[in-house]
Formats: structure tokens, sequence, C-alpha cells
């Protein structure tokens, strides 16, 4: 998210270019007074709003005494009327759609993880994917892309989980994905080469589902190795291994 900070001390009134939000965290809150603005402006130019932490929230003890955090978002200079334009045309993604969908579930997490952070959506040979940028963006991919892993597989679940028709669905963040298949295919070919070398197994380091997946994929046209999963989570790794005669 965006903007300039507001003192919390000038809070804004009830006006139409303010909106409050609640969340669990202040970022959630913060995501949900900024889409209630852009409910209302769609298009706006988020450097344009500025924030307001009325609270920061209480878990409290064992569930007991839960308070939400509470955000006003203002913009700091409305968009004329000439400017405004309809909701359909905000983003490509018609509403309810699972690109919306997807659009919302990953806005909601960078907001949970008080990103500064833009997403877009595509959709190509059956694919749909959710692009992020932004700065600092280490905490949503995490150790060994186990957090964008983890937002991917959510991202599954929730898209399809009534839908007939499945599709895949990639959720990627400064252009990790590539950078890292192509060192899990350097890692891939430096094992099948020991493999062959030695006539043993090689062990890889411990790696997600869906980085395991990419290394067995990798190596499956090759006709002298062949891969396994071998472990438990999260210490399952692949095995590269001479092809047996």
């Amino acid at each position: 998210m965006t903007g300039a900070e507001l003192d919390p001390a000038s809070r804004p009134d009830e006006r139409d270019t303010s909106a409050e939000g609640t969340g669990e965290t202040v970022g959630e809150a913060k995501w949900a007074a900024l889409r209630e603005l852009e409910r209302r402006f769609p298009g706006i130019d988020k450097e344009n709003v500025r924030f307001a932490v009325l609270s920061e929230g209480e878990r409290g003890l064992l569930g007991v005494g839960y308070a939400p955090a509470r955000v006003v978002a203002e913009l700091t200079e409305a968009p004329p009327p000439s400017e405004i334009v309809p909701a359909a045309a905000a983003t490509d993604e018609p509403p309810g759609s699972p690109a919306a969908r997807l659009r919302e579930l990953v806005e909601l997490v960078c907001a949970a993880l008080s990103l500064s952070a833009s997403v877009s959506i595509s959709e190509e040979e059956g694919t749909l994917t959710a692009q992020i940028s932004g700065r600092d963006l280490g905490l949503l991919i995490g150790k060994h892309g186990q957090t964008i892993d983890a937002v991917q597989y959510l991202a599954n679940a929730i898209l399809w989980r009534e839908a007939e028709e499945r599709r895949e669905v990639v959720v990627d963040a400064a252009g990790y994905r590539q950078r890292r298949q192509a060192s899990l295919e350097r890692a891939a070919d430096h094992a099948a080469r020991n493999a062959v070398r030695t006539g043993g197994p090689v062990p890889l380091e411990a790696m997600t589902p869906v980085e395991r997946k990419i290394v067995h994929l990798y190596l499956e046209p090759r006709t002298d190795v062949a891969t396994s999963s071998e472990g438990n989570e999260p210490h399952r790794h692949v095995v590269v291994s001479p092809a047996r005669e």
C-alpha cells in the first residue's frame, strides 16, 4: 500500500473522499479502506491516498477481547467527475470472475503483510497469473519461495473450490518464478551429470512441491536418469538416479 501517512490526531471527517476500514491487522484495515475508495473512485492514484491509523487492534487472550484494527483512508485530491471512470473499466477483470477474485486475494495478502505493491492479472493458454510488483517483496516470497508457494496453493484451492473446470493459477513476485526455475534447472543438470558419472543417486536440497515438480518435469525427457521424491515435509527432496537398463 502506498501513500503518505496521515497524523492520527487529524482524523478525517466522514466525507465522500474518506473511508474507514477494519481488519485483523493494520495492513488488512488499510486494504479494506482503500478498496472502498476505489469502489467510489475507480482508477484513483494510490499516491493520492493518505492513511490515519485509528486503532492497531487487539488480539485478546485465547480469542477473548478481540478488537479489530481501524484505519481511515482519505483522498488528498478527489478526481473531477469527468475523470471518474466506470467501475467496470477500472480493471480488465469482470466483477466476480476468477481473475477478479485472484486480484482481490493477492491484494489482501499484500495488505496483510503491509507491502507496497501493485498486482497485474493475465491469462494465457489456460493459466491465470498474478504478477506482483513492488519493493521489499522478500517477505512475500519467503525462504525458498515457501510463502509465495503457499499463497499460490491457497489461490488454486479457493478459486476452483466449486468450479467444474479448473485452470492453473500462478502467483509470482518480481520475476521470482523465472529466476528460481533457472536455478533449479541448473541444479538438476548438475545432479544428473553426477548421477551418470558416479552411477549412484544424487539428492537435491529440500524443496516445496511446486519446485519438485519443476525438477521432475525438466529431467523427464532424459533417458539416462530418473527422478523420485523422498522424505517428509518440509524436508522432502528430489533424488536423481541413473536410469536402470
